[in-house]
């Protein structure tokens, strides 16, 4: 299983949207470095609020540029960077990983940890959008569609154009949750 990156994306400070950047920098253990969510611990505001010594598990946040092209058939125009991903890829089913998978992107490591769990301000992006990336399931379940979190397991550049190859962990595989 393979895939490829897209664009890759930075914020110093907690906005929304990432602007792209040529390359980016993982650090091993904190995440990305240079954005705000760098960190050996928590770094997203209400996550802080609530306790703010827990583990960072979501360093780097990873979205599929197919659910770009599934906004656009449903009337929404998306653009990589503006759901607050840092890596955005292609031909890649992000979603069905399981808990653990490893992403070798260059020389860098992702471990996946789980699922993005976005907030309210995607409809201060666009109105209607939170319906779009989490709703329920024909059974009942929640589906979060807005990419998955990870940690750095390996520190390096990621960029445009880099393969991603996928190093699934061993079995039993556990499906991905939010984190």
């Amino acid at each position: 299983m393979t895939g490829v990156v897209v664009s890759v994306h930075i914020s110093a400070t907690h906005t929304f949207s990432k602007p792209p950047r040529d390359a980016i920098t993982l650090l091993e253990g904190l995440g990305v470095e240079g954005d705000a969510h760098c960190g050996a611990t928590v770094k997203h505001r209400s996550r802080v609020r609530a306790d703010p010594s827990q583990p960072n598990l979501r360093q780097v946040h990873l979205m599929h540029a197919e659910l770009f092209d599934d906004l656009a058939a449903a009337g929404f125009e998306v653009r990589p960077g503006q759901l607050g991903e840092n890596v955005t890829t292609r031909d890649l089913a992000l979603l069905e990983l399981p808990v653990g998978t490893r992403l070798h992107i260059g020389a860098a490591v992702i471990a996946v940890t789980g699922l993005r769990n976005p907030c309210n301000q995607i409809n201060d992006f666009q109105a209607g959008l939170l319906k779009q990336v989490v709703h329920t399931g024909p059974d009942g379940d929640v589906v979060r569609l807005a990419g998955v979190m990870g940690t750095v397991a390996r520190g390096g550049e990621i960029k445009p154009g880099d393969g991603i190859d996928v190093v699934l962990p061993p079995e039993p595989h556990f499906p991905l949750t939010r984190v």
